[in-house]
Order: structure tokens, then C-alpha cells, then sequence
């Protein structure tokens, strides 16, 4: 008997020209749907995770940039805020820089005025006894045109009420012809600026005659 003649081993059903090991092994990696209970597709499934991720991180990404707006809301704010701040007190510093110029200026005003009232005096002096004439008397009303352009006011006239507070009465005398203390003659005008009185009106002043019937 040869070699050819001799039986073989036997082979089983699934035996053939390929073995067991080369036979195709499928495993089922598909899972059911626990809403449908139907089977899904691994695809589908991978699809839906892949849309899932991508919520997750458009989610975060919202969030952050919500984060972000809320920080640069916040610094625009505070920055406002500082500027209105800063805007206030540069309008209070303009007004008081306004109210201080005003008050210097009256100041160095008066400060002047009150310097140049015996020169006042002079020229009113000499205007009364008819001696301010010639290149003086042109001098002298530049001088009284200029102070009285900046404010400077010269006051008193017979016959006005006496006013304590704007004159200072000098001589006392009665009459029956007033009724209220009245100025009968200006001695020494007065001088005053806005706000201020540099020096009263001298002045000459009659009563009531509290004898007379």
C-alpha cells in the first residue's frame, strides 16, 4: 500500500481547503437604541457622538466668550464711570477757576480804587472850584472814564434818603421840610464797586423838626 493509498484524516464539515483559522469571523458591534429598541448603526452612532462633541465644545466656547463679554462690559463700565467722574470735576474746577478770576479781579479792582480815591478827591475838589481845566481836566477824565468802565461807581446826591449803610453822615442839622432823614449836601462822594463799598458818602444830613406844627 502506498502512501497515496492510505486513508487520511477525516474532515469535518467545516474542514475544506481553508482552515478553521482562516474562516472570516464578524463580531455585531451594533447596539440597540434604548428610546426605539431598534438596532443602530455603528455610523449613525458615530455621527450623533461626533454632533454631540461638537455641542459640547460650541457650549464651552459659548460660555466663555459670554465670560469674556461680561469682563470687557464690566472695564467699559468702570472706564465710564472714571470719565464721567473725571468730566464732573473738570466742570467744577472751570467754575470755581471762573468764580476765583471774577473775585481776583474785583479784589485787584478795589485794591486800585481804593488807592486813587484821594486822587478822586482831588479832581472832584478842583471840578468844584472850577480848576480843572486844561490838559488836567483832560487827564483826569480818562482816569474816572477808565475806573468807572471796570466797575467803579461814585455816589451821593443831595436830597436822597440817608442810608446808614452807603452813608456816613458828618453834620446833623432839623428841618421842616423833610419828613425821613434826607442828605442835604455831599461833603465827600462815596466810592463802591459791585458788591462793595470802598469808602461812604460824607455828608450833611436833616431831620424831621419834631417842633415844628
Amino acid at each position: 500500500m502506498t502512501s497515496q493509498d492510505r486513508p487520511g484524516p477525516a474532515q469535518g464539515p467545516g474542514d475544506g481547503p481553508e482552515g478553521p483559522e482562516d474562516q472570516p469571523r464578524v463580531t455585531d458591534k451594533r447596539r440597540i437604541d434604548p428610546d426605539t429598541f431598534e438596532v443602530r448603526d455603528p455610523l449613525e452612532q458615530a455621527s450623533e457622538a461626533l454632533e454631540s462633541a461638537e455641542e459640547e465644545v460650541v457650549l464651552e466656547g459659548l460660555v466663555e466668550t459670554q465670560k469674556l463679554a461680561a469682563e470687557r462690559l464690566d472695564q467699559l463700565q468702570r472706564v465710564s464711570a472714571d470719565y464721567v467722574n473725571l468730566q464732573n470735576q473738570y466742570s467744577a474746577y472751570v467754575k470755581r477757576s471762573k468764580v476765583e478770576a471774577t473775585a481776583s479781579y474785583e479784589r485787584g479792582l478795589a485794591s486800585l480804587a481804593e488807592g486813587l480815591i484821594p486822587v478822586l478827591d482831588d479832581i472832584e475838589l478842583a471840578r468844584r472850584h472850577g480848576d480843572l481845566t486844561g490838559p488836567f481836566a483832560s487827564i483826569a477824565e480818562k482816569l474816572e472814564q477808565i475806573l468807572t468802565h471796570h466797575g467803579l461807581e461814585r455816589y451821593g446826591q443831595a436830597g436822597e434818603p440817608f442810608d446808614p449803610m452807603v452813608h456816613e453822615a458828618l453834620m446833623h442839622g432839623h428841618s421842616a421840610d423833610v419828613s425821613a432823614p434826607t442828605v442835604q449836601e455831599v461833603l465827600q462822594p462815596g466810592y463802591r464797586v459791585p458788591g462793595r463799598v470802598l469808602r461812604a458818602a460824607r455828608v450833611a444830613v436833616v431831620e424831621p423838626d419834631e417842633n415844628a406844627s
